[in-house]
């Protein structure tokens, strides 16, 4: 039993001690890491660029009055529908519609003595309905976008709403900006050691967090430092189009020759905004003495 008892303590005492606190202010020093036991040089990189954006997004309103729910429905939806076989012709792959319904009732209005215009809210004073067909549409290959854009122009709906503009990264551009952060932290640490008159090592820390160079390991507690201004960097023209693996859609049927017609006496010019990225990654390299 005592064998057993001093078995756990020595068990406890050593788990404790491979547990290293982190320190409190006012401790002169703080256990370095094990790749601080030679001398090294810790490299931020930084670098950003500006890529256009490469998905947008407008929906196309077709409103239309009738006696009746059911009337109002047709209507709008066969109004919503023909663009909907223009823009499906474009590419299923190219572009994503979707189309929904809002039913609106109006009722009977009439004007009081003294020459107000009052609305009835009552089911049973119900004049005609409203139906309205939103058909929206999510542009993923930028190169179709005015062309939809001219096309839903030239279906004459009720009414367009502005188009919105989002970037989404690809996985290629993603890795892209990594990589070329790691070569602006190593051209960063060529040049420390060359200015210092010491000569680079090998690389004994690669952090994409950038956590490793934050940290102010000799100070006695940790500290983050602000980043230094970025490198500005040209993106490849393969990095601008997000890469994305859909599946072979049987494409729609041509749309009515009088709508494409139509859409080609439509001037449009439609510009993606610029969005800004950035990426960070962190080299930490051992030092070797001047020859």
């Amino acid at each position: 039993m005592k064998h057993g008892l001093a078995l756990i303590a020595a068990l406890s005492a050593t788990a404790a001690a491979a547990q290293v606190p982190p320190a409190s202010i006012g401790q002169p020093f703080i256990p370095a890491p094990w790749w601080m036991k030679d001398p090294v040089i810790a490299a931020m990189g930084y670098v950003r660029t500006e890529v256009p954006a490469n998905r947008a997004q407008f929906s196309a309103r077709f409103s239309v009055v009738k006696k009746t729910a059911a009337d109002a429905t047709t209507a709008a939806s066969a109004q919503a529908r023909a663009l909907d076989a223009a823009l499906a012709a474009l590419g299923q792959d190219k572009l994503r519609l979707t189309t929904t319904l809002l039913t609106r009732p109006l009722y009977e209005q009439y004007r009081t003595r003294d020459g107000q215009m009052q609305e009835n809210a009552r089911a049973d004073q119900i004049e005609a309905y409203e139906v309205t067909a939103v058909l929206a549409v999510e542009v993923r290959d930028i190169a179709v976008l005015e062309r939809a854009y001219r096309l839903s122009v030239a279906a004459r709906p009720s009414g367009i709403d502005q188009v919105r503009y989002n970037l989404q990264e690809s996985n290629e551009l993603k890795t892209w900006l990594y990589e070329a952060a790691v070569k602006d932290a190593a051209r960063r640490a060529r040049l420390a050691t060359a200015a210092a008159g010491a000569r680079l090592g090998g690389v004994k820390v690669i952090d994409p967090s950038g956590g490793v160079c934050q940290t102010q390991v000799l100070a006695g507690w940790p500290s983050y430092a602000g980043p230094s201004a970025p490198q500005d960097i040209d993106a490849p023209a393969t990095a601008l189009r997000a890469e994305m693996a859909m599946p072979t859609l049987a494409m729609a049927a041509p749309p009515p020759p009088s709508l494409e017609k139509q859409a080609e006496a439509v001037q449009v010019t439609l510009t993606p905004p610029l969005y800004p990225l950035s990426a960070e990654a962190c080299v930490v390299y051992g030092l070797l003495p001047a020859p």
